[in-house]
């Protein structure tokens, strides 16, 4: 996985207009925080695939997401990924970390939580 400081250069305005696009489609605003899935070859005129790594503040997810070159710009289509690493969902909806936190600490006198990237 890439995070967004290393995304190559023919990769940072494809992902930044996927990550548009998905925002407006979803009405939702997720911020592009790495790729996972990352074409070897530069991007020329054939469709490509990039696993969007993105973050709202709250939530973090995994959008696979085919990507047109054309006149007008990029066209986009949401595929599924292909055996990928990084899950679909990568924190969980809001309000049940919480809910875990208290059902964990009435078992255990105390609990370790480790946060990277969005898992726990």
């Amino acid at each position: 996985m890439q995070t967004a400081t290393d995304i190559r250069s023919d990769l940072v305005a494809p992902a930044n207009a996927a990550i548009a696009w998905l925002n407006a489609e979803d009405g939702a605003t997720f911020e592009l925080t790495g790729l996972a899935d990352v074409p070897g070859e530069p991007i020329g005129v054939e469709p490509f695939e990039l696993g969007l790594v993105m973050c709202d503040g709250e939530i973090c997810a995994r959008q696979q997401v085919r990507i047109q070159t054309g006149d007008e710009g990029y066209s986009f289509d949401r595929v599924p990924a292909p055996g990928a690493i990084v899950p679909p969902l990568l924190d969980p909806p809001p309000g049940l970390r919480r809910t875990w936190l208290s059902e964990q600490l009435d078992k255990f006198d105390f609990i370790l939580l480790l946060f990277y990237r969005g898992r726990w």
